[in-house]
């Protein structure tokens, strides 16, 4: 399991990556509320304007993060593409972002890694 330590440590690429990831993961749970809210009986529509209009902003950081992470961290044309396409689904940013960890895609928090390949020595008595 991949330990997420300081949530808010900007400080680099793959970390501002990892960031904008969740946020927009998030902003997608505030726009399914909001549209759940547009479809009651009396309708409320402040919420979809609202979270609509943050979402619509965190997507359009997502891709401009994604574009630099691509450029910075030197991914290919299928990790561009998966993390472009990654923004369009709700929650599959969060998935391609574990992925690229996984994956070495990255950078240091790829390495964080831990790759528990040696079991551990059974004792026999």
């Amino acid at each position: 399991m991949v330990a997420m330590g300081n949530v808010f440590d900007l400080s680099t690429v793959a970390k501002r990556f990892r960031f904008v990831a969740v946020l927009e993961a998030i902003s997608w749970i505030f726009l399914i509320v909001g549209m759940v809210f547009k479809r009651l009986p009396e309708p409320v529509l402040w919420p979809v304007k609202v979270f609509g209009m943050t979402h619509g902003i965190i997507f359009v950081l997502f891709v401009i993060t994604a574009i630099v992470a691509a450029r910075k961290l030197g991914w290919n044309a299928k990790t561009i593409v998966l993390a472009l396409l990654s923004s369009i689904p709700p929650f599959c940013t969060v998935l391609f972002e574990v992925w690229a960890v996984r994956a070495g895609r990255l950078g240091e928090l790829s390495n964080t890694v831990s790759t528990d390949s040696e079991a551990p020595a059974s004792v026999t008595s």
